[in-house]
């Protein structure tokens, strides 16, 4: 039986297939300065230690994802991507919610995330779902006018 979970405006969320590669691609590159190559994103989606689930309709037009990795007795949430006009709406928070339920089923006990200080809608949603500032990595992701921005290390407990 496939794993599913509702989330808003229609859509459902289910584990990433390896022909979701072209859809997660083109998402990631829409979401972030430097989008990861389609070569990396396919090998991701296919490896046991990465688990990634899609927010998708009922025609599987995938509307964002969640990409994990397993790392014992942590799990790195390694990019979330949500389409422009589901954002602001509830489906990250929604997403973020079924990866918390998806991991009940591994080892993991603590979700670790990097954010850009200059991403605060994401700030937001990531303290409000319970995860603290660990630490800062100055410098960490590059900005196309050549200024890099400030990665917050956070965490939560799964616990």
């Amino acid at each position: 039986m496939m794993r599913s979970w509702m989330a808003p405006l229609g859509l459902h969320m289910e584990p990433a297939r390896p022909e979701d590669v072209d859809a997660v691609a083109k998402l990631h590159a829409q979401s972030f300065y430097r989008g990861w190559p389609r070569e990396d994103i396919a090998a991701y989606l296919t490896d046991r230690d990465m688990p990634t689930l899609v927010v998708c309709d009922k025609a599987r037009r995938i509307a964002g994802f969640a990409m994990l990795r397993l790392l014992g007795d942590d799990v790195e949430l390694m990019t979330i991507a949500i389409a422009p006009k589901f954002r602001s709406k509830g489906v990250g928070e929604a997403l973020l919610k079924a990866c918390f339920a998806d991991l009940m089923l591994t080892p993991s006990r603590r979700m670790i995330l990097e954010v850009a200080t200059d991403n605060p809608a994401a700030i937001r949603l990531y303290t409000k779902l319970g995860f603290n500032k660990l630490s800062e990595r100055k410098g960490y992701y590059a900005r196309p006018n050549g200024e890099p921005a400030t990665a917050l290390v956070m965490a939560r407990s799964l616990e």
